[in-house]
């Protein structure tokens, strides 16, 4: 056997079905061997998205995704995807190719140092220099990748190792990864400063939304009768639709959430990574911080927590509720607070205004989505609207990334997640200049046969800059562009390309495309003159 079989049958032994990337002259042993293999390559057009794809697989299932790519550039189109992976915990193996290292016949042509340049972006990463050690490096890869904080890990393989004769080495039996619970001194001492408080509040972070935790933070609202709120990334792991929940954090400071952060006397963060964009702002007697995680808190100028819980946080979640249930009150106040904010950030939702206003937007978007219908955001102005104003009831609903908050990666984490759940509604919410930066990979999804609907919300610019750069005062200059035709261009990748021209448009486009199955994408134009009117004047209005 040589070391591509083992690779293979190493990366079959880890129960990898898929594989995603572009393969090159260097991984010629891996794809033959691929070929013969129970496992499936999914050829992308672009490396980027692969990393993308398999990030995400990670993220929705805990379980490492896998990524091939050959040496030098190709693997260097890893570099953001690894990042995306890197921040936003989500559990992947990255596999590059290298020239040959016991022999040098091309020099260092298109050679460079990949192991060294992933590694600030990976747990770990490796180059093998022996076929025999494959079952070995493989097998502590996915469990390195996996274990928390899950991140991504990377392997270089090189041509000569791929081909080299192994004989017959055993494969490493994979187990599960058993966590600490929560000593019961934490537990007491998290338990106590809560009984202690006037005003707590819950915030579900980043770590929350892992796939297996959702029961047991659904339970711990119930039980505790707590009122909470979430980060961006946080965002489903506990149902909108509970009375207990206040809104989600798409700003740091002075949007209506944070009424209730400021009249909170301790915020018990749950799951917090500080690798998000803060959902608030800590600081010196404002009031205390209890971190439930599961690794301790990172700390930081605006995150400096009094108490740790560490350990399994679905345990210690069981625990510190079994120390609270039936001996808190709830205060009358929630009630009229978390009225007032929803209220807020519901507004005009229904607005008839052409072009359509972010709001009415996310409200038509969540007409057409069931519960478990998942929305997969790329980067842009629109998710702070999707993020303040669309309600999810199912955890890992709402998908979008605010660690790297990169452009691009809304296509292909939509892909993944309808590769992933066939039978449910998957929309990518893209601005124009995010989706044209991987929007090759529409052939990608309709060679997979996918059925998905991209929505494409179009102002010509770099609209979050844009804004940015008209809250700070500065002309209007440098962040606009053209478009394509997207009708024309949905054609050209056997897609079925719309035009919403229309207010009441929006909604009858998604349903006929969502009904009639199949790759859709959909272009509607967006009035973001709400930015400064909500996110500026409105909110400095609240703030005096």
């Amino acid at each position: 056997m040589k070391g591509s079989d083992l690779l293979v049958a190493a990366l079959e032994n880890e129960g990898v079905d898929r594989i995603f990337g572009v393969p090159g002259e260097e991984n010629l042993d891996v794809v033959e061997s691929l070929r013969r293999s129970s496992i499936e390559l999914v050829v992308t057009r672009h490396e980027q998205p692969a990393a993308f794809l398999a990030a995400t697989y990670g993220r929705l299932t805990g379980k490492p995704g896998v990524a091939l790519s050959t040496l030098g550039p190709g693997a260097l189109n890893f570099v953001t995807g690894a990042a995306y992976g890197f921040l936003g915990g989500m559990p992947m193996v990255l596999i590059t190719g290298q020239k040959a290292i016991r022999q040098s016949r091309q020099a260092h042509f298109q050679i460079v140092d990949v192991v060294a340049a992933m590694r600030p972006l990976t747990k770990q990463s490796q180059q093998i220099v022996s076929a025999s050690s494959i079952p070995t490096l493989v097998r502590n890869a996915f469990r390195i990748a996996a274990e928390e904080r899950p991140g991504p890990v990377h392997l270089e393989l090189p041509e000569d190792v791929a081909a080299e004769e192994a004989g017959d080495v055993p494969l490493v039996p994979a187990h599960a990864a058993e966590l600490p619970v929560p000593s019961p001194e934490a537990i007491k001492g998290a338990s106590d400063l809560i009984l202690a408080a006037k005003f707590p509040l819950l915030m579900f972070g980043a770590g929350a939304s892992r796939p297996q935790l959702a029961p047991a933070l659904s339970d711990f609202v119930r039980r505790v009768r707590i009122p909470f709120f979430n980060t961006q990334m946080g965002k489903g792991a506990v149902g909108g639709a509970s009375d207990f929940y206040l809104g989600t954090a798409a700003l740091s400071e002075r949007d209506y959430v944070h009424k209730a952060i400021d009249r909170a006397d301790l915020i018990v963060t749950i799951g917090h990574e500080t690798v998000e964009k803060p959902p608030f702002l800590m600081s010196q007697g404002r009031h205390q911080v209890i971190h439930i995680g599961f690794v301790p808190a990172t700390i930081e100028e605006v995150y400096f927590p009094q108490a740790e819980v560490i350990g399994d946080i679905a345990k210690g979640l069981d625990l510190l509720a079994g120390q609270l249930e039936g001996r808190l009150k709830t205060n009358p106040d929630w009630a009229a607070l978390r009225k007032d904010i929803l209220d807020h950030i519901t507004d005009r939702a229904e607005e008839d205004r052409f072009p359509l206003t972010p709001q009415r937007i996310v409200h038509d978007v969540r007409q057409v989505m069931p519960p478990d219908g998942i929305v997969a955001l790329d980067n842009g102005m629109y998710k702070i609207w999707f993020a303040r104003n669309y309600r999810t009831d199912v955890a890992n609903t709402l998908l979008l990334d605010n660690a790297l908050a990169t452009m691009g990666a809304g296509l292909p984490s939509g892909m993944m997640a309808a590769l992933l759940y066939p039978k449910r509604r998957v929309l990518v919410v893209a601005g124009d200049g995010g989706f044209m930066m991987n929007s090759q990979e529409l052939e990608t999804a309709r060679r997979m046969k996918l059925n998905l609907v991209v929505l494409i919300i179009e102002d010509h610019a770099y609209g979050m800059i844009r804004w940015k750069q008209a809250v700070d005062g500065f002309k209007d200059w440098g962040l606009t562009f053209d478009n394509p035709d997207f009708v024309a261009y949905a054609a050209a990748y056997g897609a079925r390309g719309r035009r919403v021209t229309t207010a009441s448009g929006l909604a009858p486009a998604l349903e006929e495309a969502f009904s009639a199955g199949g790759l859709h994408l959909i272009a509607v134009p967006i009035d973001y003159s709400e930015n400064i009117r909500v996110l500026v004047d409105e909110l400095r209005h609240m703030q005096d």
